[in-house]
C-alpha cells in the first residue's frame, strides 16, 4: 500500500480544530483565559485572537503586543508553529503561562531552539513537554491526523521551581 504524503505534508488546511476532550482536561488545569490562535468557527475561550476577532488589535497574535500575564491557550496554524512557538516561548518569560497543542516535531529547528536543550537532554527551563497518546482526531474529523502530537507548555520562570518539585505526580506522560 502506498504512503499518501500529499495527506501528511500538504497544506490543504492549515487549522485543525481543537478536540473538545483534550481541551476541557486542560482548561480544568489551566483555567485559559485566552485562545491565542482561533477563528469564530473554533474559538475555546471568551477571549480570542485570530484573523476575525471582533477587536483589530487582536486580529495578529503574532504582533509586537506583549501577551498579559495569564494562561493561554495556542492551537495554531500548523504553517506557522515555528512562529507561534518562538511567541510563546518569549510571552512565558514575560510572565504569561502558554499551553500548546502543536504536531510532535522533535525534528525542526524551532522544536531544538524553544522546547529541547541538546546539551543538556532536557527541556529547555520552564517548558513542559506532554506527549499525545496514539493520534488525536481534530474537530469533526472521521479519521485521526496522520501526525503525533504534544502539548508544550511555556512557564514563567518563576514557575520552574513548582514543576521541578512536582515528582509525587506519576510523570508517565511528562518530559520534565
Amino acid at each position: 500500500m502506498a504512503l499518501n504524503t500529499a495527506v501528511m505534508f500538504g497544506k490543504a488546511t492549515d487549522e485543525w480544530s481543537t478536540p473538545q476532550a483534550l481541551f476541557d482536561a486542560l482548561n480544568a488545569e489551566f483555567e485559559f483565559a485566552i485562545d491565542a490562535a482561533a477563528s469564530p468557527e473554533n474559538y475555546k475561550c471568551w477571549m480570542w485572537w485570530g484573523p476575525k476577532a471582533p477587536m483589530a488589535i487582536h486580529r495578529n497574535a503574532l504582533a509586537s503586543f506583549s501577551w498579559p500575564p495569564t494562561s493561554i491557550w495556542l492551537n495554531p496554524p500548523y504553517s506557522k508553529v515555528r512562529e507561534f512557538i518562538t511567541k510563546a516561548a518569549l510571552e512565558a518569560r514575560g510572565g504569561a503561562t502558554v499551553v500548546c497543542l502543536v504536531p510532535s516535531r522533535t525534528d525542526t529547528r524551532w522544536w531544538h531552539s524553544e522546547v529541547w536543550d541538546a546539551q543538556k537532554h532536557t527541556p529547555r527551563p520552564g517548558v513542559e513537554i506532554r506527549f499525545v497518546k496514539g493520534r488525536l482526531k481534530f474537530g469533526n474529523a472521521t479519521n485521526s491526523a496522520p501526525f503525533p502530537s504534544v502539548v508544550l507548555i511555556f512557564r514563567p520562570r518563576s514557575g520552574v521551581a513548582a514543576v521541578a518539585t512536582d515528582a509525587e505526580s506519576d510523570g508517565a506522560d511528562r518530559v520534565r
